[in-house]
């Protein structure tokens, strides 16, 4: 079942500048609870999930447009858009990665695009190679009461697994660069306990992974930016274990020279920047916060989400 907002919680949907860290609120709910933006290919629109649904949201004005998705099983919140534009890449709680249209009118979409692996396997979409040929996911598989989670990729248009690892380390949120060269994702293989998930890279065709956080934070969900030279991604508090929801998260930049910077502090986790969300020019991304109750009188800090005024589209 999808997730459900609680008494006084609202989901906002943020976009923040990435060099002054200027947050401005777009849109806010207190009936549906929404998460993930992917950011459209020809800047206008986000995607964003909710109540097991997909939902298109201009960047700057409009109510919510619902993707029709024809029938699937509800989705969750790891999707993806293809480079073109044209088709969403979505997980759905069958196990499953689905190619669906974003014009509705494409013959065969709803599309599957991954294959039988067993019953104890489940496909978790994160990326799009940026020839649009290829998708990164994570595979999931239940094993005697074990869970474990690899790095794969599938050809979009239907074909053969690639297993990339293979071994007890918890993966997830694995991503392309945009060149395509290398897949980025969040490991727990730097610790020998749980809780201490850190980033890595490792080639886009296999080899070893190179990690490239060494903080105490929890540091989840990679996402290279358009020119390759930063990488946002979801940091939680130190010992987390999971993505949990509802928590204090920072949202920050790794630079092309290794230092990190705070972009913003939210209420978040789980939902907040899942998949990739960077307008296509690099300048922005959205996030989804979710506060339990509105603050009108925030102190305004650097690179946290505050005073940001009223939103410009929101559900009463």
């Amino acid at each position: 079942m999808a997730r459900q907002l609680r008494n006084g919680q609202r989901a906002e949907l943020y976009v923040i500048d990435v060099e002054t860290a200027e947050a401005t609120l777009r849109y806010s709910s207190h009936t549906l609870l929404f998460e993930a933006p992917n950011w459209s290919p020809d800047g206008s629109s986000l995607l964003i999930n909710g109540d097991g649904g997909l939902f298109r949201l201009g960047v700057d004005a409009g109510e919510l447009q619902e993707i029709f998705l024809g029938g699937i099983a509800e989705i969750n919140n790891d999707h993806v858009i293809s480079p073109d534009g044209g088709m969403a890449y979505v997980s759905s709680e069958d196990g499953h990665i689905y190619a669906v249209s974003l014009d509705g009118g494409s013959p065969g979409s709803p599309r599957r695009v991954t294959n039988d692996n067993g019953a104890n396997f489940r496909h978790y979409l994160h990326g799009a190679s940026p020839n649009g040929a290829m998708l990164a996911y994570i595979g999931l598989t239940v094993d005697g009461g074990r869970v474990l989670t690899n790095v794969f990729t599938v050809p979009a248009a239907g074909g053969p697994d690639s297993q990339l690892t293979n071994d007890n380390f918890p993966d997830d949120g694995a991503e392309f660069s945009p060149d395509g060269e290398w897949i980025y994702f969040n490991s727990e293989r730097g610790s020998s306990e749980p809780g201490h998930a850190q980033l890595f890279r490792m080639p886009a065709a296999g080899g070893t992974p190179q990690q490239l956080t060494f903080d105490e934070r929890v540091n989840w969900f990679p996402h290279p930016s358009p020119d390759g030279n930063r990488i946002a991604y979801v940091s939680f508090p130190q010992g987390t274990v999971g993505h949990p929801e509802n928590r204090d998260v920072v949202v920050r930049l790794l630079e092309a020279d290794g230092t990190v910077r705070d972009l913003a502090q939210v209420f978040g986790g789980q939902g907040t920047m899942n998949v990739p969300s960077w307008s296509p020019d690099g300048g922005k991304i959205a996030i989804v916060a979710y506060p339990p109750r509105r603050l009108p009188n925030l102190v305004p800090r650097q690179g946290s989400l505050a005073d940001v005024g009223p939103a410009t589209g929101s559900s009463a």
